[in-house]
């Protein structure tokens, strides 16, 4: 099967999941068209997000006149169905924020991008995340493309479903897949009864042999890694809070953040205002190899996120074989189970999440190492990217 994988900007380090996704399809003998609208913004230090970007063809990058080319072209093709994505692109922009010129430009993306899926022999498109990748893949059937399908994450798509004209983009789509059954019931909420049955459940995939056995817990003080963006909805002012009320009773408590962002300033205003420079570790954006010894490193991941979808890194973490404590929000319950995987406590509460990690650090050993290995046989057994990747290509064939 010929596919092609329309992306907004791509790769992005916290996007891995995307390329273990592409790489298991094409590692079961599906041809791949890699098409993004740009390149991704952030700096990219693992030498597989390298690689991808060099396979990776730049919608923009080609330029105002192979665009304008493009857009003719299909045009003269076929001009009642051009007028016709076209008017579904304004009416797409009328509902949403950024409006119907900028829609007027993904119709632009999508001419291409039907160019290029022609040339190729694409069967079937598939984007990720219902925002402007999945609006021109939409677009582009509707310019007579191949069918198309999209995977929503959330939370932002969740915030905004009729800006993001959900409904629309699921009732047109072959399938949409959201990655838990929560994600699959909010999709359900802006998409009509007749649709709900090509709403299916796909989880994004870790690659097994990526995780060796887990190595035993660590020894000594509570070490604790956090992962993610640093935006508001990661959570990670609350991670500190809830650490400087932990060092009362655990004054060796140590946390490693993983991740940059615009928040960065903030954090780090914190972590002094709190007296918790020799509690924090900030490292930046990372490979996934040095993800991995940061995991190994630690007892348990913190995840005080108030919005998500599922976030892989908690499937990083329970396939190294380390406990998470998380909040009780979106997917995370499907995956996370409390006192038997890890903690779930309210989103919000740092007092809750200082608990959570004092109940860690009073737990007895064997209790935490049982945890941790029920941790790493749930992921393995619900998140294999290879089983994962062949749900998706079913769905693409049926």
């Amino acid at each position: 099967m010929n596919i092609a994988y329309i992306l907004n900007s791509y790769p992005q380090p916290s996007h891995s999941f995307i390329r273990r996704e592409i790489r298991a399809l094409e590692a079961q003998g599906h041809s791949v068209t890699r098409l993004a609208m740009r390149a991704g913004d952030a700096p990219l230090v693992d030498a597989q997000d390298v690689e991808e970007a060099a396979a990776t063809q730049y919608v923009l990058k080609a330029g105002a006149l192979a665009l304008l080319r493009a857009t003719l072209a299909v045009f003269a093709a076929a001009p009642s169905r051009f007028l016709a994505a076209m008017s579904l692109a304004v009416s797409c922009g009328r509902r949403s924020e950024v409006g119907v010129v900028k829609h007027l430009i993904y119709l632009v993306e999508a001419a291409y991008a039907t160019r290029v899926c022609a040339a190729a022999g694409v069967t079937h498109a598939h984007a990720h995340f219902g925002t402007n990748a999945a609006t021109v893949a939409m677009l582009t059937h509707a310019l007579g493309g191949p069918q198309y399908s999209f995977t929503v994450h959330g939370p932002e798509e969740y915030d905004a479903p009729r800006a993001l004209s959900l409904g629309t983009k699921v009732a047109r789509s072959k399938f949409t897949v959201g990655i838990t059954s929560y994600g699959r019931s909010q999709l359900a909420r802006w998409a009509g009864p007749d649709h709900w049955d090509k709403i299916k459940v796909v989880h994004c995939g870790i690659e097994p042999a990526h995780f060796p056995a887990p190595t035993p817990l660590p020894d000594g003080p509570m070490r604790f890694v956090a992962i993610g963006r640093f935006v508001e909805q990661k959570g990670q002012l609350l991670a500190l809070d809830a650490l400087a009320k932990l060092t009362q009773s655990h004054p060796d408590a140590h946390l490693t953040l993983i991740g940059d962002g615009e928040m960065r300033p903030q954090i780090e205003a914190r972590i002094e205002a709190l007296g918790l420079g020799e509690n924090i570790t900030l490292t930046g954006w990372v490979d996934e190899a040095r993800i991995l010894a940061e995991l190994q490193s630690a007892h348990a991941l913190l995840m005080p996120s108030f919005a998500e979808g599922l976030p892989m890194v908690i499937m990083e973490a329970m396939a190294a074989g380390r406990l998470v404590i998380a909040t009780y929000i979106a997917g995370i319950p499907e995956l996370v189970i409390p006192n038997k995987t890890g903690w779930l406590v309210p989103a919000g509460d740092a007092d809750a999440l200082a608990q959570a990690m004092r109940d860690l650090a009073l737990a007895d050993p064997q209790a935490r190492s049982d945890m941790a290995n029920a941790a790493h046989a749930r992921v393995m057994a619900r998140h294999d990217v290879t089983n994962q990747a062949a749900k998706l290509a079913s769905f693409m064939q049926g």
